[in-house]
């Protein structure tokens, strides 16, 4: 597992020399997004597509 300082690291070598700095918020924003996401799945916190289409229905129901 990287540090998070060698994630910003291996990002910034990625992405272009020209690009802003709202480029770059946004990309550490999508990886810490991803991370959480992988770290729900792994602490059992999903929802089966079934579920998801139910509660769906009940919120569509209101509009």
């Amino acid at each position: 597992m990287q540090t998070a300082k060698q994630e910003v690291s291996n990002l910034l070598n990625r992405l272009p020399d020209d690009c802003s700095l709202e480029d770059i918020q946004y990309h550490l924003y999508v990886i810490q997004k991803i991370e959480r996401g992988l770290k729900d799945v792994e602490e059992g916190r999903i929802y089966t597509q079934e579920e998801v289409e139910k509660m769906m229905a009940k919120w569509t129901k209101s509009i």
